[in-house]
């Protein structure tokens, strides 16, 4: 990471624009007006990429889309906003003069034609909840969390919806859901339900995901990531509106799938970390790579999600990616573990969310309800909540009844 603040450019990168099949043909529906909910590390290097390929554009300053940031601490992003640097979560990275913060919940809402949602899973449901009496009507929504709701059990476009009255491909009751989630009970980070509205919004819903470490997008380092929606129209206006010269999109109709494996991921990291700090080497990591991606499938096809889509960029790409990343949150966290600290220790070691810990609850929760053995998840939920060592987890799964691969 840099020691002092660098200005990123991205010359060459095409305006957000959103474009039909055919690639010799662009219509008429670019996104002028993009409102980012979030000031983490993910929605500042998105808030950057935004706003350089508005500035490269060789069209009229007229037809340049307008990029807004929002935060709940309006002053933690006022001094984000006086630095014009993310200290906390982006530190090293010049935020462009073009960045628009905007702390009022009515005014980042107004006239935005996209918004992203950058807020990590377990706060949505509070943020939205602050913000859904602003939400535009025919709004595109993409999510860019990664995790599971642990009161409800529902994925990020899910609990967006909720929020918004609406229904979602794939959706499950919330009170069902309640109903299974571990010990009953309802975590303590998240909010009351929303009451259901009779306005029907047409919003739509879409999901980045992918291998996609927001320091290494700053650096302009090559990678690659995939706009998800059920609406195959939207994914392919995502795709154009976030692709520049080094982060090429990909589309997928799979949005069930591309949810569950970005949120499946992080408990495998986990596990991932625990290995590295406690020593386990190398053997053991390609094994728990393998067999933890073969455990996310089996629930993933369970719930309604397509096979392939698991060994994808948002399958074993963000699985390879977030298990060998030395700055990886999830891993980072696991190490610390398996180097003897306890899991509350190893949480207060660091600012930011790691989202696997409360994640690991709910797909605990979701292979009960569905059938699926998950062995490896289970452990790392032993280790995190129910205070056993890491060794007699490891020699758990390595004495289990032998298989077939």
């Amino acid at each position: 990471m840099p020691s002092a603040s660098v200005d990123i450019s991205l010359v060459g990168c095409s305006n957000a624009r959103t474009m039909s099949r055919n690639p010799g043909k662009s219509r008429d529906t670019r996104y002028e007006t993009i409102s980012i909910i979030g000031d983490g590390g993910m929605a500042t290097v998105l808030a950057m990429l935004l706003c350089k390929k508005g500035d490269t554009s060789h069209e009229s300053r007229a037809t340049r889309h307008e990029i807004r940031m929002w935060g709940y601490d309006r002053r933690q992003l006022a001094e984000i906003e006086r630095h014009r640097e993310n200290k906390k979560f982006l530190p090293g990275y010049r935020l462009p003069k073009a960045l628009i913060f905007e702390p009022d919940d009515e005014r980042i809402m107004a006239g935005a034609d996209l918004i992203i949602s950058a807020v990590p899973c377990q706060f949505m449901r509070c943020v939205w909840i602050r913000l859904k009496d602003y939400v535009p009507k025919g709004v595109s929504i993409v999510s860019v969390a990664k995790g599971i709701e642990n009161d409800t059990l529902l994925r990020p476009t899910q609990v967006l919806a909720d929020v918004l009255g609406e229904e979602i491909a794939g959706r499950h009751s919330v009170e069902s859901a309640e109903k299974e989630a571990p010990g009953g009970k309802r975590n303590t980070q998240s909010c009351p339900r929303a009451e259901r509205r009779d306005t029907i919004r047409n919003t739509r819903y879409a999901v980045l995901s992918g291998p996609t470490i927001a320091d290494e997008l700053a650096r302009r380092l090559p990678a690659t990531a995939c706009a998800a929606s059920s609406d195959e129209e939207l994914a392919t206006q995502i795709q154009h509106t976030f692709t520049c010269p080094w982060l090429r999109v990909y589309t997928n109709t799979d949005i069930i799938g591309v949810e569950l494996a970005s949120a499946c991921k992080n408990i495998i990291a986990i596990a991932a970390g625990i290995i590295d700090g406690a020593g386990a080497g190398d053997n053991a990591k390609a094994a728990l790579l393998t067999r933890g991606l073969a455990e996310i499938t089996r629930l993933g096809v369970a719930m309604g999600a397509r096979p392939q889509t698991f060994a994808g960029l948002t399958g074993l790409g963000d699985l390879v990616t977030t298990c060998i990343s030395p700055t990886g949150r999830n891993r980072s966290f696991g190490e610390r573990i398996g180097k003897g600290q306890t899991p509350k220790q190893a949480e207060n070691a660091t600012d930011s969310v790691v989202e696997g810990i409360a994640t690991c609850k709910s797909v605990v929760a979701l292979a009960d309800r569905h059938g699926v053995e998950m062995p490896i998840a289970r452990a790392v939920y032993e280790v995190l909540f129910e205070n056993k060592p890491v060794q007699t987890a490891i020699d758990d799964l390595m004495r289990r009844r032998l298989k077939a691969e």
